[in-house]
């Protein structure tokens, strides 16, 4: 585990789902769903496989991120460390907004034997990694757009900061503007 881990969620952070779909077709089916592959997708991970242990977890469910992950992830050498799905989420009520989200608790990472401190989630809704806000590297949220450009943004931000030892340190919510990122 001498390398940082880089967890990567899925929906509308790799990917976008949807039942009807855009103007366009989707890059495949996982069961109803029409599944875009955002733009850059495959380079990214490759990128970052070079420099983290890549890992995923969503809030989806098992049998649909099964078939993502068959697709997003083909190749044998860039098969996660692990891929969790909403099984691992925590389950919480935002009274705010009256509805259900799911945590995702770092500390079960923890367990796992990562030190957090060189530990990144990606994640477009704050709100599933609110208790690891120094873990994390929130990206716009994707939903089909084909000139989508966060992805190469993103692989050289995450390679310009690999080598940091504690990445909770890190100001991460302009990461965009960073000098790597530009």
């Amino acid at each position: 585990m001498d390398r940082p881990l880089l967890i990567l969620d899925i929906d509308e952070t790799l990917i976008h789902g949807r039942e009807i779909p855009l103007a366009s077709p989707g890059n495949f089916m996982a069961g109803d769903y029409h599944i875009y592959l955002r733009p850059h997708v495959e380079e990214f991970l490759l990128t970052v496989y070079g420099a983290y242990d890549l890992a995923c977890w969503s809030s989806a469910s098992e049998s649909y991120l099964a078939i993502i992950m068959a697709e997003l992830m083909p190749h044998p050498e860039l098969q996660p460390v692990f891929t969790w799905d909403r099984r691992r989420c925590t389950p919480r009520l935002d009274i705010a907004n009256d509805r259900f989200y799911f945590l995702k608790n770092l500390k079960k990472v923890h367990r796992r034997g990562y030190d957090l401190r060189r530990v990144l989630i990606l994640e477009d809704e704050p709100v599933k990694v609110n208790r690891h806000y120094g873990n994390a590297v929130y990206v716009n949220p994707f939903f089909g757009d084909l000139d989508d450009s966060e992805l190469p943004k993103l692989s050289r931000y995450l390679l310009s900061i690999q080598s940091m030892p504690n990445f909770r340190e890190l100001e991460k919510r302009n990461w965009r503007t960073s000098n790597a990122a530009l």
